[in-house]
């Protein structure tokens, strides 16, 4: 099977390109946008790690039939990854807690800390915080991710369906489904009384497992196999539902998500998934 490498990110260029191909033994290099190119055939790997990080490109080696209209379903994570902040440690800082809270979760996305405990700890930071500080958050301090938009566009575009599992809360994934017409969502629903945040969730926190569980239920009813499924994420709570895809991408990952995914976002924005597949 031929194999090609894809170079991207904002130091790509021809000549680098052309000086990667002659050391792997790449047939030809093709310019896929001005900041990403395809090396043809490469027959080796071999130092293309340590070159791309030495001039701060992402690189993947990628099955050269492989066309991005052949998948499915794309599944992705929200805090950090499709957004760019971790809603639950900006409420936080509503509180004058948000330090002791992003520590909490810093450790639980690299996997130190048993994430449905990891959300506790942090939820009871959130207890009396008024319901209205969710809007803040959302219209203050939310931004997507460098990309999204156009990684979402053309999915739609071919037909992909889209799925947002997140760790974080309802009150978020909800709004983003209406925003960026996202076909399906699944997360934890904040327990709300007087108009204040409780600190609890209403029901079953939505974990690693459940996330996978959800993949997996989405797969089943869309009639999909492994093949036909990319997930993106950035925790290692994202690491079961990737393990499911057919493709996993680690997006400004946690090093154990980065070593267990099939290709690393580091540089580029989320749209670089449009540039591996034909």
């Amino acid at each position: 099977m031929q194999h090609d490498l894809i170079i991207q990110g904002k130091t790509a260029s021809r000549s680098i390109a052309e000086s990667l191909a002659m050391r792997i033994q790449a047939r030809e290099v093709e310019t896929v946008r001005p900041t990403a190119f395809r090396l043809i055939d490469a027959k080796s790997d071999d130092g293309v790690a340590a070159f791309c990080a030495k001039v701060q490109l992402d690189h993947a080696r990628v099955p050269a039939e492989r066309r991005l209209g052949e998948f499915r379903l794309l599944a992705m994570d929200m805090d950090s990854t499709l957004i760019t902040i971790e809603c639950i440690d900006e409420l936080a800082d509503f509180a004058g807690r948000k330090d002791e809270v992003a520590a909490i979760t810093r450790a639980a996305m690299r996997g130190e800390i048993d994430y449905p405990e990891s959300l506790r700890r942090r939820l009871s930071a959130l207890a009396g915080i008024s319901e209205q500080t969710l809007a803040r958050v959302y219209d203050e301090r939310l931004k997507l991710s460098p990309g999204a938009g156009a990684m979402l566009d053309a999915c739609k575009a071919l037909g992909i369906k889209t799925l947002l599992v997140s760790g974080g809360f309802t009150y978020f994934t909800e709004r983003l489904q209406a925003r960026l017409g996202l076909d399906f969502t699944h997360s934890n629903q904040l327990d709300v009384a007087g108009g204040v945040l409780t600190g609890k969730v209403i029901g079953s926190i939505v974990d690693g497992a459940s996330k996978a569980a959800a993949l997996r239920q989405h797969m089943t009813q869309l009639g999909l196999d492994q093949s036909q499924v990319i997930a993106i994420g950035d925790g290692a709570n994202d690491l079961p539902m990737m393990a499911e895809a057919a493709v996993s991408i680690a997006y400004r990952a946690k090093p154990a998500v980065r070593e267990r995914a099939s290709y690393c976002f580091n540089y580029v924005g989320l749209d670089g998934l449009l540039n591996l597949f034909r």
